[in-house]
This record gives C-alpha cells, sequence and structure tokens, in this order.
C-alpha cells in the first residue's frame, strides 16, 4: 500500500488538523503517513495517535528551510527524535525569527498602503510556524488579492515590497543536525532547487535520500531522481507536500507516494 511522506498541518501552513490528515489518509487508502512540518515537530503526537485508532503508521518528520547564495534547499528529516532537546532549540530559533519577519512584512506592507496587522497573521497561524503562507491568506481575506499565488507574486517574493528574510540553516547545518537527532535527511524536491550538481557534496555532510516522486515532478524528471539515487546509492521517497486548500497547487493526498518496501528501507537506514 502507498505511503505519502511529505503532509503539512496546521502546525505550520498547511490547512488540516493532524487528525484531520489521518482521517484522509484513511479515506485515500494509504498505510502510511509522514508529518513533515516546516520547522516544528508539535503535530506528530496527535497524528500518531489517530494513526493508532486507523491502523495508519506515523513517520516522525520535519522540513527545514535551507539557503544557498543562488537557491532554497529544503531538507526533509524521517524518523528522528521529536522530542530532542538540541532539535527543539533550534526550531525555536527558527520560529522565532519566522515571527519577527511577520512583523516586518506588515510593516513593509503597510509603507506602500497594504494594511495589515500582525496579529491578524499570527492568529490565523494559530500555535504552529508563522510562515507567508499565513499571510497570504490574510491578503486574500481582506480582498487585498484573490490567490496565494497572486500574493506572492506581488507582495512576498524577492523584489516584492513584502519580501523579508527569515533566519535559516545552511544544508550542512540542517543534515547535519536531522543525522544528530537519529532521523534520516532527505533533499526534498530537488528538481526545484536547481543544484543537483550540489547532491555528492550533501551526501558528503551526511544526505541518504532524494525526493523522487514530487508533483511538480514530471515522469522525465522521476527518471533523472530515479537514475541520480541508484548512482550515488541514495534511499528513494516521495509524497504529495499536502497543504489542503487555498495554496499555488491543491493536490490529492496519496497521488504522489513510495511503497511500503520503499519505506522500509527508510526506516532501515534510521535504525542502522
Amino acid at each position: 500500500m502507498p505511503a505519502d511522506l511529505h503532509i503539512h498541518t496546521t502546525y505550520s501552513d498547511g490547512t488540516y488538523l493532524p487528525v484531520e490528515i489521518i482521517k484522509k489518509a484513511k479515506e485515500v487508502e494509504l498505510s502510511a503517513v509522514a508529518i513533515t512540518d516546516h520547522d516544528e515537530v508539535a503535530g506528530i503526537e496527535e497524528a500518531q495517535a489517530e494513526g493508532l485508532k486507523e491502523g495508519i503508521k506515523v513517520v516522525p518528520g520535519v522540513e527545514l528551510t535551507t539557503e544557498l547564495p543562488n537557491t532554497e534547499v529544503h531538507i526533509l528529516g524521517y524518523f528522528l527524535d521529536y522530542k530532542s532537546e538540541k532539535l527543539n532549540k533550534m526550531l525555536d530559533k527558527i520560529r522565532a525569527s519566522r515571527t519577527e519577519r511577520v512583523f516586518r512584512i506588515c510593516k513593509k506592507l503597510n509603507e506602500v498602503g497594504v494594511k495589515i496587522d500582525p496579529e491578524e497573521v499570527f492568529k490565523l497561524a494559530g500555535k504552529g510556524a508563522v510562515g507567508r503562507p499565513h499571510v497570504a491568506r490574510v491578503l486574500i481575506a481582506k480582498g487585498i488579492v484573490s490567490t496565494t499565488k497572486e500574493a506572492f507574486v506581488k507582495y512576498l517574493v524577492p523584489g516584492t515590497p513584502g519580501y523579508e528574510k527569515h533566519y535559516k540553516l545552511s544544508p550542512e547545518e540542517a543534515i547535519g543536525l536531522i543525522g544528530e537527532v537519529g532521523g534520516v535527511p532527505v533533499f526534498a524536491h530537488p528538481a526545484v532547487s536547481h543544484c543537483d550538481e550540489l547532491i555528492p557534496q550533501f551526501m558528503s555532510y551526511g544526505l541518504k535520500g532524494l525526493e523522487v516522486y514530487y508533483p511538480t515532478h514530471n515522469q522525465q524528471t522521476e527518471n533523472r531522481y530515479l537514475a541520480l539515487a541508484e548512482k550515488y546509492k541514495l534511499l528513494i521517497t516521495g509524497g504529495t507536500d499536502f497543504h489542503g486548500g487555498g495554496g499555488f497547487n491543491e493536490m490529492v493526498l496519496g497521488t504522489k507516494f513510495i511503497s511500503d518496501k520503499q519505506l522500509a528501507l527508510l526506516e532501515a537506514e534510521k535504525n542502522g
């Protein structure tokens, strides 16, 4: 049965609670899911508790955004000790930077006549990691833009009035951190980052896998990463990057996945 290993909840920029994710996973007959919120692990226990009831395996995970001079590199961590003090201290630092960024974004937007209150963003984000998608949703709710894509293109990407960076780890730091807390580091949606030539370098930091199956990877792209995974002896993962509704691409949960056998290999790497 299939396993969707890239899912976000309301603890980051997803629109479904962890419990709701599990119920939806049951509906589409997934055998396993991974909760991979941005810079946050607080939703894992809720999902695991519901997974026990529904017979769905819940892999503890996280997605860390790292930065190079010309691109972002997202690193997924699987089967990590999500209660690790070291991990949570770093996630606290990153989330604090995210919060500070919202204040700066709102200040910039207000200066160009786009009136938005940071508290509106924090209220929408709830207790999870706040991000630009939450700002986008507030802009939609206020009628300033019609879609998340429009919000980003007009106000939230580099070169636009509201863009602001937040603190990010380097790929080496993120891969190393995941490994130190017992997890398996995987290069998320590699085609988005356009830096395949750096994969051997990432491996020297401890990278163990490539996310081959991803919504924006066409068959040719999948084949390329399958070949790279074989060449470098890397594990294969995949998932929908499911966020729920209101995003750039409203993917259907479970439409990108890996097999139980591939999941077992991933878990064996952690146990090994």
